[in-house]
């Protein structure tokens, strides 16, 4: 069965860090892009496993938003 799971991915001086807001605990890094998405890829299908049923259907009705919001500050 195929998931669709939101990931953020963060980027700083030692590289690139990535993890699912959906899966608590499912986090990963890498020195690439590449590297941090194939990491996680594997995190996540790793962290799949661990789950029953139920709760795989309980991840695929929750949706998760992100968006960019512009703010002043004085």
């Amino acid at each position: 069965m195929s998931y669709k799971i939101d990931v953020v991915i963060e980027k700083d001086e030692d590289g690139y860090y990535a993890y699912c807001p959906a899966l608590k605990g499912c986090q990963t890094q890498g020195d690439t892009l590449e590297e941090v998405q194939a990491n996680i890829k594997e995190a996540i299908e790793l962290y799949l496993e661990t789950l029953s049923d139920e709760e795989k259907s309980i991840l695929q009705r929750q949706e998760i938003l992100t968006m960019t919001l512009e703010v002043q500050v004085a």
